[in-house]
């Protein structure tokens, strides 16, 4: 008889009776028809790539059946790119809804302005590229709850006052943005930070899956002037993250990435990983500063546009060039080789004198509000805080 207890079997087995993987199912099928939020006068156009799950459109143009709308598909060889192609636009302003794989859909000036001038409502497809996904727990965790996450997020930002986004780490992160009253009313306008997790409202743009919350800071924070290029935001500091997409290891240098007014100026490190960092980064500018908004997100799922983990936060950078090391490593990336994501676990991050993380901890979490709406769902402290690897 061995005396080795090094191992234990100590946790309850996952259950995998066929009712309760039903139910489950069910769950995430009645969350994505909400997100979806397909209406009977609707013009549905799927943008599409051929490396997709083909029963991802079967199942949403059977919804759109159900409500009588036939939706059109096409499929582009080009879909990483972030160029709208001049051939499709008759096509996509008649849309009145586009679920898109296309990264164009979220970067394209010109569709930025259409969903703006028309109304069109977006759907972005970047986390639901195989129908299997619908089992995880992600994609039955309650986009209502999602939305009342991110609105207590919200609520965490000074009103009517000039104040600083500052992130700080571990490692010695020290990054600040300066908001405006005016900065902060253009940024959290947006439906998805008031909340609205599904495609309802007139220009809508959503995620399915609920994973991806609003950015913390993006762009957006400049207005109408948001897509030009000339214009630099006060956001200024070193950054240190702790690992990138594409990058198949966390660091295992301390790598510093230096902002002046939100363009990147610097990499500082001399192992492999920074010596690609500096090629690829320097000059290029940070567009979006994303957090993970939905619990059952993977914390430690990098790929392809994250960590979704509440807290986790992700540096979008547009780079000054095509790069290629993403060409080589990811060639069909949902993304273009001139976007990168860089990732940190366990940042603080303080809006004035409001902490809205906490060592990689959304604090929004345990927000009142949330803690109520969650209770309605099942266990507070299961789905809110019960962080899936």
């Amino acid at each position: 008889m061995s005396n080795d207890y090094s191992f234990v079997n100590s946790m309850p087995p996952e259950n995998l009776n066929e009712t309760v993987l039903t139910e489950r199912y069910f769950q995430a099928m009645d969350n994505m028809t909400s997100v979806f939020a397909i209406r009977p006068d609707d013009t549905v156009l799927f943008l599409s790539d051929p490396l997709i799950d083909p029963r991802v459109f079967h199942a949403i143009a059977g919804i759109a059946r159900s409500r009588g709308v036939r939706p059109e598909l096409y499929s582009s060889s080009n879909w990483n790119s972030g160029i709208f192609p001049e051939e499709l636009k008759p096509v996509f302003e008649k849309a009145s809804l586009v679920v898109s794989t296309w990264f164009a859909s979220i970067g394209d000036p010109y569709c930025l302005k259409v969903r703006r001038d028309t109304g069109q409502r977006t759907v972005k497809m970047t986390y639901f590229r195989n129908i299997d996904v619908l089992k995880t727990p992600q994609a039955r965790f309650p986009a209502e709850l999602v939305g009342e996450i991110t609105r207590a997020t919200r609520r965490l930002y000074p009103e009517q006052e000039d104040f600083t986004l500052r992130i700080t780490d571990p490692r010695g992160t020290d990054w600040k943005a300066n908001f405006t009253p005016q900065m902060r009313e253009n940024m959290l306008k947006s439906n998805r930070w008031r909340g609205q997790m599904t495609a309802q409202e007139p220009g809508a743009y959503v995620h399915w899956l609920p994973t991806h919350g609003p950015n913390v800071y993006d762009r957006t924070t400049l207005g109408k002037d948001q897509d030009r290029g000339d214009i630099r935001n006060d956001v200024n500091g070193i950054v240190y993250p702790q690992a990138a997409v594409g990058f198949p290891r966390p660091f295992s240098e301390r790598i510093g990435v230096v902002f002046e007014n939100d363009r990147i100026t610097e990499v500082r490190g001399q192992s492999e990983e920074a010596v690609i960092l500096r090629d690829m980064l320097v000059d290029g500018v940070l567009v979006e500063l994303g957090c993970g908004f939905n619990p059952k997100a993977p914390r430690r799922g990098i790929y392809p546009a994250g960590s979704n983990s509440p807290g986790a936060l992700h540096y979008g950078i547009e780079l000054a060039k095509p790069s290629t090391y993403i060409k080589k490593v990811m060639p069909n990336w949902e993304e273009p080789p001139i976007h990168m994501d860089l990732v940190a676990f366990d940042s603080t991050v303080v809006a004035g004198n409001s902490l809205l993380i906490d060592n990689g901890f959304l604090m929004a979490l345990r927000d009142p509000q949330v803690v109520a709406m969650a209770s309605r769902f099942g266990d507070a402290v299961d789905l809110l805080e019960g962080w899936p690897d």
